[in-house]
């Protein structure tokens, strides 16, 4: 009965040890994300590494500094990340960052001054309010940008949605407002060469 008694005993003590083992044991929250989200960012990460010339194809009322060489670069992507400069002639101030955040997808604009400082006016942007689709997905004005645009004297700004387009053959970047609206589109089918890493950025 004793030796019995003692196995039962180191028998409990090895379960003990071994359930705490496993308790101690921490795995990160998992970064959820929606079918049509998932599609969405693979679609545009199938570009990494390649840049594409665009065109002005929208902007009313016409704004200023659009007028040279459009290129967009699929610069930097990880599993939840993609930074997509867009240079604009010899402006390469501006980065799109698309990131998972587990409740959909966030766009920010990084605005970088040449010597790599930020802009007063940076990481403004959206968030993802619905499903969208694995080709296009809309960003509506955040809380930040709404009062960074405030801050800035640029209200109307505040009912901003930036949509993004990507299609087999066109990658689309939009901005909608009440009397606004901008578009670049840019051509998917034809590669061009990489242009210089922007302001702010390290190669």
């Amino acid at each position: 009965m004793p030796n019995t008694l003692l196995t039962a005993a180191i028998s409990l003590s090895f379960s003990v040890v071994a359930l705490a083992a496993t308790a101690d044991i921490v795995q990160p929250a998992p970064l959820v994300s929606i079918a049509s989200h998932v599609a969405y960012f693979d679609n545009l990460r199938a570009h990494c590494g390649k840049a594409y010339q665009g065109k002005v194809v929208m902007d009313n009322p016409k704004s200023e500094g659009f007028d040279g060489r459009l290129i967009m670069h699929v610069r930097k992507c990880t599993d939840s990340q993609l930074q997509i400069p867009f240079h604009v002639g010899d402006n390469h101030s501006r980065t799109w960052i698309i990131t998972k955040t587990g409740s959909g997808l966030s766009l920010k604009h990084d605005h970088r001054n040449k010597d790599g400082s930020h802009d007063v006016s940076t990481m403004y942007g959206g968030h993802t309010l619905d499903a969208g689709w694995p080709t296009v997905q809309s960003f509506p004005a955040d809380q930040y940008s709404k009062e960074l645009f405030v801050r800035l004297g640029n209200p109307a700004s505040n009912g901003n949605t930036w949509q993004m387009y990507i299609y087999p053959n066109t990658f689309s970047y939009r901005l909608v407002r009440d009397g606004r609206e901008f578009r670049v589109d840019f051509d998917l089918t034809k590669p061009v060469a990489l242009p210089p890493t922007p302001w702010g950025y390290k190669d």
